[in-house]
C-alpha cells in the first residue's frame, strides 16, 4: 500500500517556493526529526481551519513530483498529442461562476471551446441575440455546477449535455451536434438547484436537487418558521425539458445520482436538523441519503395524490418527515456530499464530508428496504476510512474506487470488494485491519481537491485510463496573477497499479465538475443543421413576413419595428447600406449562405452594442434601437475571406424617414 509516507513516490526533494516562510522551514525541519511530512503538519492546520472557519496562513506545500506534458510512464499512457492529431476523449467541464461549459481534449488538456449557457458571451453574442435573450429571460449570470450527458442502455448516447444553474434554479440542455444551448427550463419552488443527474437507461428524467430549504410557497409567509421549510427533488423530461413532478422533502439536498435500471434516484441530505445557522446544522451525528422510488412517485402523480404550491401547476408529492413508499432515508455519517454509482450498478458510494469515511450502499437491497423486510441502514455494506473530508468518488474497470479527499488534499484509491468483505468481519480490530488493506494508494494533489471523475466512469463502460482531479486552489503551482489565482486541474494516469500525476492545467475559476467521454461517442456536425427551437422562431417570423431566409433580402416596417432580412456570402453582405430613422427599433436577421465548414460570419454594428456570430448555413438575429443620427458601419467580425476587412456596410440613421437601402 502506498500512502502519504511513501517517500519514493511522494516526497522527492524539491526546491522550496520563493514565498516559503520561516514557519514553513520550521515545519520542514520538524518533519525531518519526527518522520512526518509537511502535509501531516498542514493537515492538522487545515482540519482546524475547516472546523473553526479560519484560514491557515503561510501553509505552502512542496509540489509532488509528476511527469510533464508529453511524457509517459510504465503503463504506456502519454499526455502528448502530436500536432494535427486528435485527443482520445472529449472532456466537458462546468464553468462555475462563469455560467458556461468548457470543452477540453483529453489527455492533451487543450481547451477546444467554451459553450455559453447562463452568461453573456461577446464573441458569439449569446445573451444579446434575440433567441438567447428569450430563453435567458434577460438574466446574464448563472452558476454552472454539474454537467452530465444523456444516456442509453447505461452509456452516453452523444445527444445532449445537461447543466444546472444553482443561482436561479434553472436547467439547461446543450445539443451536442452543434454544441449550443437549445432549451432552458425554470424549476418552480426551487432555490439553489445543485446536484443533477439524468436517468441512465434512456433519455428519460433529469433529476435536480434543491440545496436550500425555503418556505412553501416562498411568497412571504412562514419566513420565520424554518420548521415549515422544505426542498424539492424535481423530475424534468430530458426530451421535452418540461417539469413533470416534484417531491418535497425536509432537508437540504446536495448531490444527485441515478441507478442503471430507472427505478431509483438519489440525493445526499445534509442539515437534516433543519437549521438556518451553521451551529444548528451540526447537531446530529448522522444525516442521510434520500432514495426516491420513481414508480411509486409516478403512481401517486397519476392518482392525484399530490399538492400544488403557489402558482405552479407542477404536481408535488409531499414526502416530508418519515420514510414512506416514496422516499427512504438511509442513515450515513455527517454532512454527506457526493453520491456516485459504480459501473456495475450495484453500489452507490456516499461521501461523509465531516467524516473520514464513505458509505457503500448496495442498490440491490433497496427493494427489500422499501418493503420493510430490512432496515434502511442494512443497505450499507461497507464504510472504509479514506481520509479527512471525502467529497466525490470515481471508478475504474477493475472494481476500484477513487475518492477525492478535500482536507488531506489526496486522492484515495480503494477496492470496493475488499472494503465490503472487511465490513462483514464481526471483530472490530480484525475488521479495521482488513479495511486498511482495502486502501491501495493515496496520491497528493494540489490543493484541496473537490470533484473527481474518470474516463467513462459514470457509465457501464468505465475504462480505467484517465482520472481528473479538480483542485480548488493552486497556490504555488503557477506564475502569480494576482489575488484571484487559477485553479488547478490535474490529470492522473490510473491505468497501472499505482496512480501517477501526469499533467497540471490552470483553469479560470471555478469548474466544479467534469465528464470524460470517448471521442467516438461525440459526433458534432460541421455545418449548421437548421433545426430546433431557434430556427422554429426564425421560420415563424419568415412565414409571417412572406420571406425565404435562404434567398430573400427584404426590409419590412411594421408594428414599430424595422425588420431587416439579410444574407451574407464571403466577402459581402447583400445590403451595403441600411437606412432608418432615429428612434426606430431595428431587428437584423442575418443568414450565412456559405456552405464551407469553419467559415463563420457575424455582424457587428458599431456604437450600438450589436455583435453576434452566424456560422455556415446559420441564421442569427439581434434587436436594437437606432437612437443617434449619423453613419455607423456594420461589418463581419469573424475572419472569413482575403477581403474580410472590406465586408461591411453603412447603417445610416436620419432624423427623418429615408428611402430603401441599396443592394450590395
Amino acid at each position: 500500500m502506498q500512502n502519504k509516507h511513501d517517500k519514493t513516490a511522494q516526497h522527492t526533494t524539491h526546491p522550496q517556493p520563493e514565498s516559503a516562510t520561516a514557519s514553513n522551514a520550521v515545519q520542514a525541519e520538524a518533519a525531518t526529526e519526527t518522520g512526518w511530512g509537511r502535509r501531516d503538519f498542514l493537515k492538522v492546520g487545515s482540519l482546524a481551519a475547516a472546523l473553526f472557519g479560519t484560514q491557515l496562513a503561510g501553509c505552502e506545500k512542496t509540489p509532488s513530483p509528476g511527469l510533464g506534458g508529453g511524457q509517459a510512464h510504465a503503463s504506456g499512457l502519454s499526455t502528448h498529442v502530436a500536432p494535427g492529431a486528435h485527443d482520445d476523449y472529449y472532456g466537458f467541464w462546468s464553468g462555475g461562476q462563469s455560467g458556461e461549459i468548457r470543452v477540453l481534449g483529453v489527455p492533451s488538456m487543450r481547451e477546444l471551446k467554451r459553450i455559453p449557457v447562463f452568461n453573456f458571451d461577446a464573441a458569439t453574442g449569446w445573451g444579446a441575440t434575440d433567441f438567447s435573450k428569450k430563453i435567458l429571460g434577460n438574466r446574464l449570470s448563472g452558476d454552472t455546477h454539474h454537467v452530465h450527458l444523456s444516456y442509453k442502455d447505461g452509456t452516453y448516447d452523444g445527444r445532449y449535455i445537461f447543466v444546472n444553474d444553482k443561482a436561479s434554479a434553472r436547467l439547461a440542455r446543450v445539443r451536442i451536434d452543434i454544441m449550443e444551448v437549445d432549451r432552458i427550463t425554470e424549476l418552480p419552488n426551487c432555490a439553489g438547484t445543485h446536484g443533477i443527474f439524468p436517468q441512465r437507461h434512456k433519455t428519460g428524467y433529469v433529476f435536480t436537487n434543491s440545496e436550500f430549504r425555503t418556505p412553501m410557497p416562498n411568497d412571504g409567509r412562514d419566513m420565520d418558521s424554518p420548521e415549515k421549510y422544505g426542498a424539492m427533488h424535481t423530475a424534468v423530461d430530458g426530451e421535452t425539458m418540461e417539469v413533470k413532478w416534484q417531491v418535497l422533502v425536509e432537508g437540504n439536498m446536495d448531490l444527485c445520482a441515478t441507478d442503471y435500471q430507472g427505478k431509483y434516484s438519489f440525493a445526499t441530505c445534509y442539515n437534516s436538523e433543519g437549521g438556518v445557522t451553521l451551529e444548528k446544522m451540526m447537531a446530529n451525528e448522522r444525516d442521510h441519503l434520500y432514495v426516491f422510488n420513481i414508480a411509486n412517485i409516478e403512481r401517486a402523480v397519476q392518482n392525484g395524490k399530490t399538492i400544488r404550491i403557489g402558482n405552479s401547476t407542477v404536481p408535488v408529492v409531499d414526502a416530508r418527515g418519515a420514510d414512506s413508499e416514496y422516499v427512504m432515508r438511509i442513515p450515513v455519517p455527517k454532512s454527506p456530499h457526493g453520491v456516485n454509482m459504480d459501473p456495475t450498478g450495484m453500489y452507490a458510494v456516499v461521501s461523509g464530508k465531516l467524516s473520514p469515511t464513505v458509505s457503500v450502499v448496495d442498490v440491490r437491497k433497496l427493494d427489500d428496504a422499501f418493503q420493510k423486510k430490512i432496515k434502511p441502514r442494512d443497505c450499507v455494506v461497507a464504510e472504509p476510512e479514506v481520509g479527512l473530508g471525502p467529497l466525490h468518488t470515481a471508478f475504474d474497470n477493475k472494481g476500484n474506487a477513487y475518492t477525492s479527499i478535500f482536507i488531506d488534499s489526496v486522492v484515495t484509491k480503494w477496492n470496493i470488494a475488499a472494503a465490503i468483505e472487511a465490513y462483514k468481519i464481526k471483530d472490530p480490530k480484525a475488521s479495521k485491519e482488513a479495511a486498511a488493506k482495502a486502501i491501495l494508494q493515496k496520491l497528493d494533489v494540489h490543493y484541496q481537491i473537490g470533484h473527481i471523475n474518470a474516463s467513462m466512469s459514470e457509465t457501464k463502460e468505465a475504462d480505467g485510463k484517465w482520472l481528473m482531479a479538480l483542485c480548488k486552489f493552486s497556490k504555488d503551482r503557477y506564475l502569480n496573477v494576482g489575488p484571484l489565482m487559477p485553479e488547478n486541474d490535474q490529470l492522473i494516469d490510473m491505468s497501472g497499479d499505482k496512480m501517477k500525476l501526469m499533467h497540471d492545467g490552470p483553469t479560470y475559476p471555478e469548474p466544479h465538475d467534469c465528464v470524460i467521454v470517448k471521442k467516438s461517442i461525440i459526433q458534432p456536425t460541421k455545418i449548421q443543421p437548421r433545426t430546433g427551437p431557434r430556427f422554429e422562431m426564425y421560420e415563424a417570423w419568415a412565414k409571417e413576413d412572406g420571406v425565404n431566409l435562404l434567398k430573400d433580402n427584404k426590409i419590412i416596417r411594421k408594428n414599430g419595428i424595422v425588420r431587416v432580412y439579410m444574407t451574407s456570402q464571403a466577402p459581402k453582405f447583400h445590403f451595403s447600406e441600411i437606412r432608418v430613422t432615429k428612434g426606430e427599433k431595428v431587428q437584423i436577421i442575418l443568414t450565412n449562405l456559405d456552405n464551407v465548414e469553419d467559415l463563420s460570419h457575424g455582424l457587428c454594428v458599431t456604437h450600438h452594442d450589436v455583435n453576434f456570430l452566424v456560422n455556415a448555413r446559420d441564421t442569427n438575429s439581434a434587436t436594437f434601437v437606432a437612437d443617434k443620427p449619423g453613419v455607423y458601419w456594420f461589418y463581419c467580425p469573424w475572419f472569413c475571406h482575403a477581403l474580410h476587412l472590406e465586408m461591411r456596410g453603412r447603417l445610416i440613421v436620419s432624423d427623418a424617414p429615408t428611402s430603401q437601402p441599396k443592394k450590395g
